[in-house]
């Protein structure tokens, strides 16, 4: 028997929430994998904006989860540039809930998902290269 959910107290993760979980899923990815994103900052806004859309030639902001901006380690030389942005994972809290809704998987898993592709599509991992990170990823639970 399934436990009854109170959902008229039940509200959607917000912007720090979103951090928490984002921050728990990188530490929980394999080390090696880990390792590649050097020091790589996880951000999180409601949206892409306005200039990654159009970037992206994107549709709508729902139409991305997450974005891998910088120069991965193999691409940067053996000292960073000078003046040169730390990477950065950008996770769209609204694209995600939206994923979330019409998507039986949790939470959690979808944010590992968006983590581990955009680490892992910035350094050309093939896509079950990223379902075994993926798989590997949700042994540490």
């Amino acid at each position: 028997m399934i436990a009854a959910v109170d959902w008229a107290h039940l509200e959607a993760p917000d912007l720090d929430t979103f951090e928490a979980l984002a921050a728990a899923a990188h530490a929980a990815l394999p080390p090696e994998f880990r390792r590649l994103t050097g020091d790589v900052t996880i951000a999180v806004a409601e949206f892409p904006d306005d200039e990654v859309v159009e970037e992206m030639d994107l549709e709508s902001p729902f139409d991305i989860l997450g974005l891998f901006q910088g120069t991965g380690l193999p691409q940067r030389g053996a000292v960073a540039a000078t003046g040169q942005m730390p990477n950065r994972i950008w996770l769209y809290r609204r694209p995600i809930l939206d994923w979330w809704a019409e998507n039986g998987e949790t939470l959690e898993t979808i944010v590992t998902h968006v983590l581990i592709h955009e680490i892992g599509h910035h350094f050309g991992f093939s896509d079950d290269d990223m379902e075994a990170i993926e798989r590997r990823a949700g042994d540490h639970d």
